[in-house]
């Protein structure tokens, strides 16, 4: 018999759509951003940097006509997290927390200063943020909320403890946040990426010399991901196609922890 194919069956779509999108000015956020437009979302963005989040929203202009919007915010101000919401305005279906910051710092050294920089940022900020959404009953019903979160939360990695610490937090109090609105069936999962060759992650790697990255290489049998490929997990997360998944982190390590 031949192969029938339907067209119509896609069940990872975001049209009709909105997404709200942290951290888009760059790396994971901004591609994330720019797939769910393709994949037919109306997008609103936001990110501290001006110049590189207006070049976003050019970016999701050119990929559709609907009417994306962009708005700088310092998610760790009170202030300008409430214009944001007030910016959502009508329903959104789902929401992507990018933005976060890593610090390196044994934890010996580290100061009261460092550990509240990188927990203001990379935890009060997404959960407080999440907090005024859902107070306004602004994440629809079968919505997705999802956390970026990283293998540093599984694994030990010198040097980067407070950063780790938070992504574990992300993940615990994810977990918990998914009790707590499955009865919207709003889904709340993490995403736990190892390093993804973002502009970042190349600064990094030429700093620390092409002997380290080496050897962080040979760590990943399937190598280093690309930002697309955790934007293609984002879109699973985000579509009815895993309308069935809340409160898991999924590990993206390109075979790291097996290795």
């Amino acid at each position: 018999m031949p192969v029938v194919v339907d067209p119509s069956f896609n069940p990872f779509t975001l049209t009709g759509k909105r997404v709200l999108v942290t951290g888009a000015s760059s790396g994971l956020g901004q591609a994330i951003a720019l797939a769910c437009a393709k994949m037919g979302a109306e997008l609103l963005v936001t990110g501290r940097d001006q110049a590189r989040l207006a070049q976003t929203l050019e970016q999701l202009q050119v990929i559709s006509a609907l009417p994306h919007q962009a708005v700088v915010a310092d998610l760790t101000q009170a202030s300008e997290r409430e214009a944001l919401v007030n910016a959502v305005g009508a329903e959104i279906h789902g929401l992507v927390h990018s933005a976060g910051i890593s610090r390196l710092c044994p934890v010996r050294m580290m100061s009261e200063a460092h550990l509240r920089e990188v927990q203001s940022i990379n935890v009060d900020a997404p959960l407080l943020l999440t907090q005024a959404l859902l107070k306004r009953n602004l994440v629809g019903v079968q919505g997705s909320i999802l956390f970026i979160a990283s293998i540093a939360a599984h694994i030990g990695v010198a040097g980067v403890g407070a950063y780790s610490g938070t992504k574990a937090a992300l993940i615990a109090i994810s977990r918990c946040l998914a009790i707590e609105v499955v009865k919207r069936r709003i889904r709340v999962n993490c995403l736990c990426p190892s390093l993804v060759e973002t502009p970042l992650f190349e600064a990094a790697m030429q700093s620390a010399g092409a002997a380290s990255m080496d050897k962080q290489r040979s760590n990943h049998p399937l190598g280093f991901g690309k930002p697309e490929d955790v934007a293609n997990a984002a879109l699973f997360m985000l579509s009815d196609g895993s309308r069935w998944i809340t409160g898991v982190d999924l590990v993206m390590d390109g075979g790291l922890t097996i290795s």
